[in-house]
């Protein structure tokens, strides 16, 4: 292929959010670009179609938190998009098919095992992920038009330049640029410098010879420093956590075992710290339930769909979150949750769904009457949908000291693992579902321009996003059995909800407690186990960094009557991806995608047949950048 003719494509990053785009610049080449070159160029230091988070390179303890089944990554016709679908297997219909010899993949013998006793709803290891999106990766490059040559470099990109039309993508170690008609950034979520307050316990710990881990990727996170015995206060009980406890724990030689009685024990290889945890809501993310639906489909969007944000957005005013969309969402993840009850478990209710549904749709969602329609209908509170004490289990909880409150933590844990792995609670399953169309409504609400800017970034990207994580981004069940075992054997404590922190100079200790009961835990290492948020002013990323620091990448700027606020994020069109420079200027030829951008879309695998943002995003990136180089 000629180089001064073919027309020449940047895309930096090259795991699934990446690849997703060459796929997407593949299937849309012919008809966009006729019989015409393309050189796709793909940077990154890790291997394409894994990248950093997915690559084989990592423990084989960790695992995904998305059954086989819910993750795809391919497009289906339920995607509504300009270029043409692809389909593809999902990762249970590869692995089926990998298992049977339908697919001549050579497989790491190391997960043979594993893919033996493969389910669709098994949660496979990141490494079982990584077989799957290399598979996934050679197989776009084996079915891409003639016309699409790919080059891969295993190396980052540094910095981008222009010169007229021309981008200049330049390579760490590299003396001369990558020339592109059009350069996309799908570079994940953003690695960043600690904060202020970060800061300050990093230079507690080392004047007092401690330790302090600041948020981070804990699968790249050096956790040597942590030594056997040693106390850890660890602030987070999220995914990061549950990684965290995984690589302290079984990662240092430790094993589980069943008891007679059928209890899971853990056994201590002696290399364990002691690890104290416990975060605002004090609890774990709730796991992935062990059961599907079971009545009917619930009709959504129903009352929080493009009607009724058009008609919010139609209002004089800003719209906010908590009087405007919260009573319309939680009507939504009500209408799931009360479809699939009174469907599925006629006999927990004492009316038809249909009268039931008749009034719901007239009631409003904080009103005498809903509240009475649930209480009539509904008689046990246990089976009602409260989102309040969804989200704070432990608000209303009072203990006398930090044992009884351990003891809450722990008898929440045992409530929760029985209703997931209880159908006759499946109505909690229908709540998610609701909560994924809310997911995937959101943007339109976001993009109306109209949105108050406190709302935005802490009502949506605060509260909302922490919620969405917390009822259904959580773990396999087995991670809370494993909790729970681990606790028993003396390796963890909880500290409970509303979680303080603090640093005592005399003996030079960290100090951690809950605000709920007196006294505190001393500790000689902090851990924040969670992912950095977005601040494009604080990121490691080299090339994100340096167009920002050069105002040629913009913070993302929530404007509102009253005030102006930065969310870190990669200022960008939206679903178009076409990047911000810090005056709010797009530039024709650059694109960012991914979830610290200003589309707010979930760091999560799409699900086949949903009509995945992600794969829209990806689609009219690709079209937008095919246009693009074919009038060059």
């Amino acid at each position: 292929m000629s180089e001064s003719a073919a027309r020449t494509v940047v895309i930096v990053g090259a795991g699934p959010k990446g690849i997703g785009v060459l796929e997407r610049l593949c299937a849309g080449a012919p008809e966009l670009l006729g019989d015409r070159n393309l050189v796709v160029h793909l940077i990154d230091p890790f291997p394409p179609g894994p990248g950093r988070v997915w690559r084989h390179d990592q423990s084989p303890l960790l695992l995904m938190n998305s059954k086989a089944a819910d993750v795809t990554m391919f497009t289906d016709d339920s995607v509504r998009c300009e270029g043409p679908p692809r389909p593809g297997p999902t990762l249970a219909e590869w692995v089926e098919q990998v298992r049977d010899g339908t697919l001549d993949v050579e497989i790491d013998p190391g997960l043979r095992a594993e893919l033996d006793r493969a389910t669709p709803a098994t949660f496979h290891t990141r490494r079982m992920q990584s077989a799957y999106l290399s598979w996934c990766y050679r197989r776009i490059l084996d079915t891409r038009p003639e016309s699409v040559e790919v080059r891969v470099h295993g190396t980052e990109a540094v910095d981008l330049t222009e010169s007229g039309a021309d981008q200049l993508v330049w390579l760490r170690d590299e003396p001369w640029p990558l020339r592109a008609d059009a350069v996309v950034l799908t570079v994940g979520h953003l690695d960043g410098e600690t904060d202020e307050s970060g800061s300050a316990l990093a230079d507690f710990a080392r004047r007092h010879g401690r330790t302090y881990f600041p948020p981070g990727y804990t699968a790249d996170t050096d956790l040597s420093p942590i030594v056997p015995g040693e106390p850890v206060l660890v602030r987070g009980f999220g995914l990061a956590f549950i990684d965290l406890l995984t690589l302290l724990t079984e990662g240092r030689g430790g094993s589980y075992a069943t008891a007679a009685d059928g209890t899971l024990v853990y056994r201590p290889s002696g290399a364990e710290p002691i690890l104290y945890v416990g975060s605002r809501r004090g609890v774990p993310y709730r796991p992935k339930p062990g059961y599907g639906l079971l009545g009917a489909a619930a009709e959504l969007p129903r009352f929080f769909g493009p009607s009724e944000i058009a008609a919010l957005a139609a209002r004089p005013g800003p719209i906010r979150f908590r009087t405007d969309l919260w009573p319309l969402i939680a009507k939504e993840l009500g209408w799931g949750y009360y479809t699939e009850l009174f469907t599925a478990h006629p006999e927990r209710v004492t009316m038809e769904f249909a009268e039931f549904a008749e009034c719901y749709r007239e009631f409003d969602w904080d009103s005498e009457q809903l509240r009475t329609l649930v209480a009539k209908s509904v008689p046990a509170a246990e089976d009602r949908f409260d989102p309040e004490e969804l989200d704070r289990p432990l608000a209303a909880a009072s203990a006398a000291d930090a044992p009884a409150l351990a003891a809450l933590v722990r008898e929440h844990i045992v409530r929760v693992l029985d209703r997931g792995g209880d159908g006759a609670f499946s109505a909690d399953l229908g709540a998610v579902t609701a909560m994924l169309s809310v997911f995937r409504q959101l943007p339109t609400a976001v993009a109306t321009g109209k949105l108050d800017p406190e709302s935005q970034l802490f009502d949506v990207d605060g509260w909302w996003f922490g919620f969405f994580s917390y009822i259904g981004s959580g773990p396999p069940r087995a991670r809370l059995e494993e909790l729970l075992a681990l606790e028993r054997a003396g390796i963890l404590a909880f500290l409970g909800p509303e979680m303080w922190v603090d640093t005592d100079e005399e003996r030079g200790l960290f100090l951690g407690g809950s605000r709920k009961v007196p006294g505190a835990v001393t500790a000689t290492t902090l851990v924040d186990a969670r992912l950095p948020p977005p601040d494009v002013t604080r990121t490691t990323n080299p090339i994100v960094r340096a167009l920002h620091d050069r105002g040629r990448l913009g913070a993302e700027r929530l404007v509102g009557e009253s005030s102006v606020l930065s969310t870190g994020r990669i200022h960008t069109s939206g679903i178009d991806g076409q990047l911000f420079d810090s005056g709010g200027v797009a530039h024709p030829r650059r694109f960012a995608l991914g979830p610290h951008t200003s589309l707010r879309i979930a760091g999560a695998f799409s699900r086949p047949r949903t009509n995945a943002l992600g794969f829209r995003e990806n689609d009219s990136v690709a079209c937008q950048v095919l246009r693009l180089t074919g009038e060059s």
